[in-house]
């Protein structure tokens, strides 16, 4: 995996895009989709894909970072493939792009060094999804954590419940996913879901310190890593049979709603 500099990253220009950054043994990816709150859209979300495949053979790699510009993390999906999805969910065109968004926090979810979010603003829907998907969030004390779903109409998907269950009781997903609750940094701390929270400019050099010792030995990490997931990662539901019973569900959810409902913006969360 090859280091980008910082002019190179700003030579990009402003198109939605994920920057990939290397530091050592930890690699950095960064949503930047700034004009959109970082959603990510279908070419983000290959991007994401292909970085997962350089993690995944780049034995030198100890540790991935997930990051959004702007200070905030991520809206969710672009809301845009959602709109057109919801035509005809069942199609193939759908199906397969309701898929890809899947596949940029599952890939992220099964990489085998660990991964940690750094939350800063907000994290909804999908842009939640991706947060879970890491080992460890960090979080700024006043993002606002929001499952998002109901707000929109929409069932969950992903594997949205299982991955919050992975971390919180019934109580707290049941008020989340179902009710529709979002949880301050702060929440989120005190409840689990997040692991520690900072103020935004401490949350990087946080993190580095976090892998500093996992990065020094890539291949016993790795090993770890693998343990950990074998041991711990099953739960009462797997993740992709969760990410199956609710595929069913949104597709539905999806129809009922149709393209013109996404002209309708949900109200603002509160946490």
């Amino acid at each position: 995996m090859s280091e980008q500099s910082s002019s190179e990253q700003a030579s990009t220009g402003h198109e939605p895009r994920v920057i990939v950054t290397r530091d050592g043994g930890v690699a950095r990816v960064t949503l930047s989709n700034p004009r959109r709150r970082n959603a990510i859209t279908l070419e983000m979300a290959a991007d994401i894909e292909a970085f997962c495949d350089q993690v995944e053979t780049d034995p030198g790699v100890g540790a991935v970072l997930v990051e959004g510009v702007g200070g905030y993390f991520s809206s969710g999906a672009d809301t845009r493939i959602l709109a057109a999805s919801s035509t005809d969910p069942a199609s193939p065109s759908a199906v397969a792009s309701i898929s890809a968004l899947y596949r940029s926090f599952t890939r992220v979810g099964s990489l085998p060094v660990p991964t940690l979010s750094l939350v800063t603003g907000g994290a909804v829907g999908a842009g939640m999804n991706l947060a879970l998907a890491t080992d460890l969030m960090l979080v700024t004390p006043d993002a606002v954590l929001d499952s998002g779903f109901l707000a929109r109409g929409i069932h969950p998907g992903g594997g949205h419940i299982a991955l919050l269950g992975r971390r919180i009781g019934y109580q707290q997903v049941t008020a989340m996913a179902l009710l529709g609750r979002a949880l301050s940094g702060v929440e989120a701390v005190e409840h689990g879901l997040a692991y520690a929270a900072y103020d935004a400019a401490e949350l990087l050099p946080a993190a580095l310190e976090l892998v500093a010792l996992a990065v020094k030995d890539p291949e016993l990490t790795r090993r770890i890593k693998q343990s950990l997931t074998l041991e711990l990662g099953s739960g009462t539901v797997s993740w992709p049979a969760a990410v199956e019973i609710e595929r069913g569900a949104q597709m539905w959810s999806l129809a009922r709603k149709g393209s013109e409902g996404w002209d309708r913006k949900p109200p603002k969360p509160q946490a």
